[in-house]
């Protein structure tokens, strides 16, 4: 069960390091990483009695949903044409 604690590292690590990107597919793929490090924070966390970091990863999991929810919607704002957003200029 220890072993777990290693991959869940390395993985919140990458997902931290994808979160920082410009590119919205990098950052959403970021979130999708920490949700899976959340998952396997918990398993840790359960076999080591670690409750406040099972609730912590419970937490911090919400928030990366939120995060991937927001991402995923950053190409639709509403009431403004695509091209507008690109050019900054009218749609024609």
């Amino acid at each position: 069960m220890d072993l777990i604690q290693w991959p869940a590292m390395i993985v919140t690590v990458i997902a931290a390091w994808l979160i920082a990107s410009s590119q919205k597919r990098r950052r959403n793929v970021g979130f999708w990483l920490f949700l899976a490090s959340n998952v396997l924070w918990i398993v840790w966390g359960w076999g080591a009695h670690a409750y406040a970091l099972i609730i912590l990863q419970v937490c911090l999991a919400a928030m990366n949903v939120r995060g991937a929810t927001k991402t995923a919607d950053a190409t639709e704002t509403p009431g403004v044409p695509q091209s507008s957003r690109q050019t900054g200029q009218p749609a024609q």
